[in-house]
């Protein structure tokens, strides 16, 4: 319901104020919370069958084709967690890029909740639009997420396994 009415260059200077500030805070707010509590077994996070182990990410969507090119958000954040590429094998790093993983998918998750605000400024219209860029602008990350972190934990297991039986 819009209850502040702005001159229309005002209206849509306001969206690209806003959006960026939005998805900035949560990703501020979710990179202060214990990596701990982002594990990927919990429901949310865990690859279910019918994901194929991610690899429903790789037939439906062509993922390995296009996802080199979403950003990486670990600059937003001083101690932020690049996972553009794996810099080594080693068992603590592959278990932190897991988890971040899960971080990183929650906070695109969150970031498409806020599209209502815009209704308290915009004509009714505009939130299903905003709703739309939310979706649109966070889903490829979404799926980068849950297409990589089936993938890791792969790799994590085959090293866990090997260092036990090297033992």
């Amino acid at each position: 319901m819009q209850i502040i009415f702005l001159p229309k260059w005002a209206l849509i200077l306001s969206f690209f104020i806003v959006w960026p500030l939005l998805q900035l805070v949560i990703t501020l707010i979710c990179n202060m919370i214990d990596l701990n509590k982002f594990n990927p077994n919990i429901f949310f996070l865990k690859s279910h069958n019918w994901e194929k182990g991610g690899a429903i990410y790789k037939t439906v969507f062509k993922i390995h084709r296009w996802k080199h090119l979403l950003p990486d958000g670990a600059k937003t954040h001083k101690t932020g967690f690049q996972k553009k590429n794996i810099k080594n094998f080693k068992k603590e790093y592959l278990n932190e890029f897991i988890y971040q993983t899960g971080r990183a998918e929650i906070a695109h998750w969150i970031q498409i909740m806020p599209f209502f605000v815009f209704g308290f400024w915009s004509p009714n219209f505009v939130i299903w639009i905003m709703l739309l860029y939310a979706i649109l602008v966070n889903m490829p990350c979404i799926i980068a997420q849950r297409y990589n972190r089936p993938r890791l934990i792969k790799i994590y297991e085959r090293k866990k396994t090997k260092k036990e039986v090297e033992n």
